[in-house]
């Protein structure tokens, strides 16, 4: 039996900050919170810091290096190579405090494969396996081109059977593929629709990654459950009027924006050229983030991390920075990464929250994120289910 008492000036428990101050841990559960330790225990002191539940990225790539071109590399890696790097990238998500990420695009279903092989001692991995696409569409050398009703039909229950949970489907173009256009959608109507029902029969969640205004209303009429991106791109720039949102918000739809960047990476001037050209900016993507908050639609935060030098693993944190920046407010957003992100996850209260029966998945910084989101920049310390990573 496994016991610590983990004390800080406060604790975020997800949701609120607690008038406790210590977090229980025993057995890899969280027992419950309370003003004084229990007699006896083992217990860390963390003064001036806040204790606040292991965040949820829920927007990855983990086969993706980081490096230039990282998801085109693809084509050429070995399994061992592609197995190598998912670890890898999973344990710089945990050094950042990154406890549960969601997996949403992979080549030819690696992530899963490599989930098979039980490796302890890692953050959590919820995985969509490929994403489906259309042919020649965002993404299709991963190995999810579709066409028509059937074939993305047999696709999402194939993903199934493999011990998918999530479908991710690209519902518009990307600026990462050449010939691909992020201001269409790339299904039919119908073809989503088909996506969107098979995928609920077989008991699965369903997100479109979404960059253009056409494919986000088709995604939100659809039924998905999930919306990666929501750029609402249009040729005129960003539009979001007051009847999407209106949708969204009384859909619970669950939006990811995928903000944040290293600050510190020069993009070389072509790939900022072909993101401007299909209108993709910082400003852009923090102007949709803002009036979806102020629309009242659920936010969730995830990175986007393994797919260039600009999108490392590791990024959430500067996710949420950049939410901040977007004008949510600093509580507001760690609740994209905490208990709002598990339950979009389909967790519940497993993860993301500091309640008696929930994982020990823990996060211990100095100062105070709910007042400066920037504390969460420099972790002390990670534990997944009780143990210190």
């Amino acid at each position: 039996m496994t016991r610590i008492a983990l004390r800080a000036d406060r604790i975020f428990d997800g949701e609120r900050v607690l008038d406790d101050r210590v977090v229980v841990v025993e057995d890899g559960r969280i027992t419950g919170t309370d003003r004084e330790a229990p007699r006896d225990w083992p217990i860390r002191e963390l003064p001036g810091g806040t204790i606040l539940p292991g965040l949820l990225d829920a927007h990855v790539h983990l086969t993706g290096d980081s490096g230039p071109g990282a998801l085109d590399r693809l084509r050429e890696a070995t399994e061992d190579t592609i197995f190598a790097t998912i670890e890898q990238s999973l344990r710089i998500h945990l050094d950042a405090g990154v406890t549960t990420v969601r997996d949403l695009g992979d080549s030819n279903d690696a992530v899963l494969d490599w989930r098979n092989r039980g490796v302890n001692g890692l953050p959590t991995v919820i995985a969509a396996g490929a994403p489906l696409t259309s042919v020649g569409g965002h993404c299709w050398w991963l190995g999810g081109e579709v066409a028509g009703p059937e074939q993305i039909r047999a696709a999402v229950r194939r993903r199934a059977e493999k011990g998918a949970d999530v479908i991710k489907i690209m519902g518009s173009g990307g600026p990462v593929t050449p010939g691909s256009d992020a201001l269409s959608p790339q299904f039919t109507p119908t073809e989503l629709a088909a996506a969107v029902s098979e995928a609920h029969a077989v008991g699965l969640p369903i997100t479109a990654h979404a960059h253009a205004l056409a494919a986000v209303r088709q995604a939100a009429a659809a039924g998905v459950d999930g919306i990666e991106h929501c750029t609402c791109l249009t040729a005129g720039g960003v539009t979001i009027d007051g009847d999407l949102l209106a949708a969204l918000a009384a859909s619970g739809i669950a939006v990811c924006g995928t903000l944040g960047s290293d600050r510190s990476v020069v993009v070389p001037p072509e790939v900022l050229a072909v993101a401007a050209r299909a209108g993709i900016t910082e400003a852009a993507l923090q102007q949709v983030v803002h009036r979806l908050y102020d629309g009242g639609v659920r936010l969730v935060a995830g990175s986007d991390g393994g797919i260039g030098p600009a999108k490392p693993h590791g990024l959430l944190p500067a996710t949420l920075a950049e939410y901040v920046q977007s004008g949510l407010p600093a509580k507001t957003a760690l609740t994209t990464a905490t208990a709002v992100a598990a339950d979009a996850l389909g967790l519940g209260a497993r993860k993301g929250r500091i309640r008696p029966g929930a994982d020990a998945d823990l996060l211990l910084v100095d100062g105070d994120p709910t007042d400066d989101i920037t504390a969460l920049a420099s972790p002390v310390a990670v534990y997944l289910g009780g143990s210190e990573a």
